[in-house]
């Protein structure tokens, strides 16, 4: 061996694989937001002050808040406030999956605000709305930079009011002092809840693996017996090719409530297991059907292309978009063809959505559709030299 040249590359082909399978760490070592989703709701009527002024202080904190968001110049900002009118529109927008978070300004809030100056405060709320099935990272920061947000507006009020009290020379009551230590009080409400026993919100994504491992091996393995069979005409590869899709649903369904099965078994919480097993037949036989096209035309040389498509898709279907690079999210989260899968099981887990013609299960159909057509369009392709002469003989 120490004779043989070629040993000497094993540390180099070792090198080579550590640092190219190093490059799937790179999405998950430093996240940073960009054109965070986060919904304001600002009901406040404001209030009319003794001296016939009128104040509007939800309208003064949007003022606030888009002041403090605006990004350094060439810089996207970290937050994509959206201005929305209502609390009910803004629950079917968390419903939808368009925010991470939201805030939400009472009606009564300067009304409140304003009796802080008084014998007998009232100290306004403000409720902070979290979607955390949306995906746990994301929200989690959402709510995080809510809590900051208003943690510093009670500390800009307080000491206004301090100020203001200073002025007048007055003293202040028991009351008072209670509601300056936090004249804002924070109603944090987490919507879409992940609860336990859901790998802490990552369920969809723990499925994700298995499912498409045995996408891997299913396809590999019939497309492996196909190849072995000799074809007398395009006919008999056609058929034999039918065939393959036909046990290619069979174990579909067998994976898809196998998996959820599986899952139910070692804990995890299956909101609704039908929806759930039928969602994972269809994503397991879109898969199928997709890799079975691409090893019909390319021979099992095309099989590290699923493997590799394996190790740098996975770390990105527990990110949100908004805190990966441009890189990562134009050119690799946004053609993975398994994000759709993990969309669509985030809605059945955390969305109380059962199995429908949603967006994520029409382009799974659409992903077999094409899969089908182009794994049934290889039996035109010109075999081997012993089977074309055997189909010219015919």
């Amino acid at each position: 061996m120490v004779k043989n040249k070629m040993v000497f590359l094993a540390p180099i082909i070792a090198l080579a694989v550590v640092l190219i399978f190093s490059l799937t760490l790179i999405p998950s070592v430093n996240p940073t937001p960009k054109n965070l989703p986060i919904a304001f709701v600002n009901e406040d009527q404001g209030v009319t002050l003794p001296n016939q002024t009128k104040v509007n202080m939800g309208g003064k904190m949007a003022e606030m808040i888009k002041t403090s968001a605006e990004p350094k110049s060439g810089e996207e900002p970290i937050v994509d406030w959206v201005t929305v009118k209502s609390y009910k529109e803004v629950k079917q927008g968390l419903d939808e999956r368009k925010y991470y978070a939201a805030l939400v300004i009472p009606k009564d809030f300067s009304q409140k605000q304003a009796s802080l100056q008084t014998p007998k405060p009232s100290s306004p709320e403000v409720q902070i709305f979290v979607n955390q099935g949306m995906n746990t990272m994301a929200s989690t920061l959402a709510g995080q930079m809510l809590n900051g947000i208003v943690d510093n507006m009670n500390t800009t009020i307080r000491n206004q009011l301090l100020t203001g009290l200073e002025k007048q020379g007055g003293m202040i009551t028991t009351k008072q002092a209670a509601a300056l230590a936090s004249p804002i009080t924070k109603n944090v409400t987490n919507v879409n809840e992940t609860g336990t026993h859901s790998a802490n919100g990552n369920a969809p994504v723990s499925l994700f693996q298995p499912l498409w491992m045995a996408c891997i091996a299913g396809a590999a393995f019939l497309t492996i017996m196909l190849n072995k069979l000799p074809f007398a005409s395009r006919r008999e590869k056609f058929a034999s090719q039918s065939v393959q899709v036909l046990i290619g649903a069979v174990i579909a369904i067998l994976v898809g409530f196998g998996l959820t099965w599986m899952a139910d078994a070692v804990g995890m919480h299956i909101p609704d297991f039908t929806s759930i097993a039928w969602f994972l037949s269809i994503a397991y036989f879109s898969f199928f059907l997709m890799i079975s096209a691409a090893l019909s035309w390319l021979g099992m040389k095309g099989l590290p292309l699923f493997v590799i498509i394996l190790f740098f898709g996975a770390p990105l279907l527990s990110m949100a978009p908004e805190l990966m690079s441009p890189f990562y999210n134009n050119w690799i989260y946004s053609w993975l063809p398994m994000r759709f899968m993990v969309d669509g099981l985030r809605e059945l887990f955390f969305f109380d959505k059962g199995l429908s013609w949603s967006h994520p299960t029409a382009v799974l159909v659409g992903i077999g559709i094409g899969g089908l057509a182009v794994l049934l369009a290889s039996s035109i392709k010109p075999g081997p030299k012993k089977e074309r002469e055997s189909q010219t003989n015919m």
